[in-house]
C-alpha cells in the first residue's frame, strides 16, 4: 500500500500524523511511504530522518494525495484537501464531523472513507483521542492561570492563592480524561477545584484518587449556584461524536465575575457554551458577557513535538494494520476500527454524525 502524509495546512497546526520511526516500520513492511517535504519540520522532525528510513519526500501535496491509497493526517482537511479525495481512497485523521456539516457533505461526495480518531471506541474508551485529551486538559489549566493575569485582562488572581490568602476556584464541567488531567493540575497547583460530572461511578473514581478536589452531580442548578464565585471555568464535555451538549448558556455566564476565564476544550465538537466559538494560537481569546473566552480548537498543537509523539503512540499501529490488511479486514481484525468510519462510499455511515446534520446514515459493512 501506499501511505501519504501531507504536511498539515490548518491555521497554526504543526503536527504531522507519521513519525520517521513508524515510516520505517511500514518501508520495512514492504509499503510505499511517500511525505510531503517540511511536513514534520513544526513538530522538528526533518524530512532528512523521513528519507534515511526509505520514505519519499515530494514537493506537493497533491503529489501525496494523487499517489497515496491511505492518507494519514492530523487535523481535518481543509477545502483545498477535500478536493484531492478520491473514491476508494482512505483517509485517517481527527475529523469532529458533528461540528461541521459542509466537511461532512464533502467528504461524502468525494466518495474516499473517512476514518475519524475520535469515534475509534474500545469498552467506552477513546484511546486515539485520550493523549489529545490529556494534552488540552493539562493545558486548559496553563491558559487559564495566564489569561487570569491582570495584564491579560482578567481578575488578577492567582490560583494557587499565597499563605494568608485563600486559593482561586477551578470549575472543571465534565470528569472524563481532559476534564480530569484538568483537574489534577489544578488541585497539583493548590486551587480549589470542583469537578461537575453525571456518572456515579467516575465521580466515585475521581473523589478516591483526587483526595485534594470536590466532586458534584453536574446540573444547572449546580453550574448556577457556582457561577458567581469561580475564577476560572473548564469545558470538558464529550459525546462520543456527537455535538457538544450547550450546557452553560449566556444568561449563566452573565453570573460570573468580569475578568474570569472560560476554557472550552469541547470548542472542536462545537463547544459546550451557548458563546463558544473557534480562535486561533494567534488570537485565543475574546470576551463575552465580561468573561474571557478561550477557545482554541487545536490546543495540543501548540505542544506539537510533545502532542505529535503522543498522537502517533496510539494511532500507529491502527495505520500498519491498514496498510497491511487493507479496511475490511482491519476491521475484522480490530472491530473498534469499524467504529471510526465516518464516511464510505458517498454515504455517512456514523450515526451521531447523520443525527448532528439531520442527513440519513448507512452503516458500514
Amino acid at each position: 500500500m501506499i501511505i501519504g502524509v501531507p504536511k498539515e495546512i490548518k491555521l497554526q497546526e504543526h503536527r504531522v500524523a507519521l513519525l520517521p520511526s513508524g515510516a520505517k516500520q511500514l518501508v520495512k513492511a514492504g509499503h510505499t511511504v511517500i511525505v510531503e517535504k517540511n511536513a514534520g519540520a513544526g513538530s522538528q522532525y526533518i524530512d532528512e530522518e523521513y528519507v534515511a528510513v526509505g520514505a519519499e519526500t515530494v514537493d506537493t501535496a497533491a503529489e501525496v494525495f494523487a499517489r497515496a491509497d491511505l492518507i494519514v493526517k492530523v487535523k481535518e482537511p481543509q477545502p483545498i484537501e477535500v478536493a484531492m479525495l478520491r473514491p476508494g481512497q482512505l483517509l485517517f485523521t481527527y475529523l469532529h464531523l458533528a461540528a461541521d456539516k459542509p466537511l461532512t457533505q464533502s467528504l461524502v461526495a468525494s466518495g474516499a472513507t473517512s476514518i475519524a480518531y475520535e469515534t475509534v471506541e474500545i469498552g467506552g474508551r477513546l484511546p486515539l483521542l485520550e493523549p489529545m485529551s490529556e494534552i488540552a486538559g493539562r493545558m486548559s489549566v496553563t491558559v487559564g492561570s495566564y489569561h487570569l493575569t491582570k495584564h491579560q485582562g482578567g481578575r488578577g488572581i492567582l490560583l494557587g492563592g499565597v499563605p494568608g490568602v485563600l486559593p482561586g476556584r477551578v470549575v472543571v464541567v465534565g470528569g472524563g480524561t481532559a476534564g480530569e488531567n484538568a483537574a489534577r493540575v489544578a488541585a497539583g497547583i493548590g486551587a480549589d477545584v470542583t469537578v461537575l460530572e453525571i456518572d456515579l461511578e467516575r465521580m466515585r473514581f475521581l473523589d478516591v484518587t483526587m483526595q485534594n478536589a470536590h466532586t458534584l452531580f453536574s446540573s444547572e442548578a449546580s453550574l448556577t449556584e457556582l457561577l458567581p464565585r469561580v475564577d476560572l471555568i473548564i469545558g470538558a464535555v464529550l459525546v462520543p461524536g456527537a455535538k457538544a451538549p450547550k450546557l452553560i448558556t449566556r444568561e449563566m455566564l452573565k453570573l460570573m465575575q468580569p475578568g474570569s476565564v472560560f476554557v472550552d476544550i469541547a470548542v472542536d465538537q462545537g463547544g459546550c457554551a451557548e458563546t463558544t466559538r473557534p480562535t486561533t494560537h494567534d488570537a485565543p481569546t475574546y470576551i463575552e458577557e465580561d468573561v474571557i473566552h478561550y477557545c482554541v480548537a487545536n490546543m495540543p498543537g501548540a505542544y506539537a513535538r510533545t502532542a505529535t509523539q503522543a498522537l502517533t503512540n496510539v494511532s500507529f499501529p491502527y495505520i500498519i494494520l491498514l496498510a497491511n490488511n487493507g479496511l475490511a479486514a482491519a476491521c475484522t481484525i480490530k472491530p473498534e476500527l469499524t467504529g471510526g468510519i465516518n464516511t464510505h462510499e458517498g454515504n455517512i455511515t456514523c450515526v451521531p454524525v447523520a443525527e448532528a446534520h439531520n442527513l440519513p446514515s448507512v452503516p458500514f459493512v
